[in-house]
């Protein structure tokens, strides 16, 4: 196998939210994706995982790049701009373009990059009419990225099991155990490495909840998850504000 280092670069995504490990810190799909790297490439292979919950894009590019770069990786994944499509001042155009810039930085050492275009998470959250669109110009604009500069793209959007809420944690907005296992099984697909086929399966679909159950729900949802959303954009915080990189050096797995 050619790859013997893994950075991992992004936001929440790839940070690993909510896929919890016992001491309350995230594992995730690229910790999942980086043990079975490791498994064939053998002892030597490295991973660093540089990704915050909560950073927007320019701080990924800022922060996280350049780092990785340094550390001169194998293989780097690239998933950032997922929290600027909820602000109200997103910038469509300076983001694509900047998209492209980064890749083209990224790919310019001849790293491998993995690229995603994000699972459709809109049909369970308010503010589709303006997001949703914002999304997809997003999505669109990582596929064309990944062709110009030969990425490998990871293609969640295209994926109609990711409307399944099982595979969603109870945010509604981030990915469940079950969620993470799917991405990392469907990044090692793209890579030409086998997962373990448990990874792949899908969980039942829940019961459908009556009416007034169902909105009995959103309301503890809009209590628990919305609210503190809003509070911190009002107030400027974020989410990772206190937060560092889990994995912030190239390492062994079994550190």
């Amino acid at each position: 196998m050619r790859w013997r280092s893994f950075v991992a670069v992004g936001d929440s995504f790839t940070e690993g939210m909510d896929d919890a490990y016992p001491d309350g810190t995230y594992r995730g799909w690229a910790d999942l994706v980086a043990t079975r790297l490791a498994v064939e490439a053998g002892p030597d292979f490295r991973y660093a995982n540089l990704a915050v919950r909560g950073r927007l894009f320019p701080q990924v590019v800022a922060d996280q790049v350049p780092a990785a770069l340094a550390m001169r990786p194998d293989l780097i994944s690239f998933a950032a701009g997922g929290n600027d499509v909820l602000r109200r001042n997103f910038d469509p155009e300076a983001l694509v373009g900047r998209f492209d810039d980064t890749v083209r930085q990224l790919r310019g050492d001849g790293a491998d990059v993995l690229l995603f275009r994000f699972a459709d998470v809109m049909a369970r959250l308010p503010g589709q009419r303006m997001v949703a669109p914002r999304a997809q110009l997003l999505n669109r604009a990582v596929g064309e990225t990944a062709e110009r500069h030969g990425a490998i793209l990871v293609d969640l959007y295209a994926d109609d099991t990711y409307l399944n809420p099982m595979l969603w944690s109870t945010d509604r907005l981030h990915l469940s155990e079950a969620g993470h296992r799917r991405v990392a099984g469907q990044v090692l697909t793209a890579l030409g490495v086998g997962c373990d086929e448990e990874w792949l399966l899908v969980p039942p679909h829940p019961e459908p909840t009556p009416w007034l159950a169902a909105r009995a729900a959103d309301l503890r949802w809009a209590g628990r998850h919305l609210a503190p959303w809003i509070k911190r954009r009002l107030t400027g915080r974020s989410s990772g504000d206190l937060v560092t990189a889990k994995r912030p050096q190239l390492g062994p797995i079994s550190d």
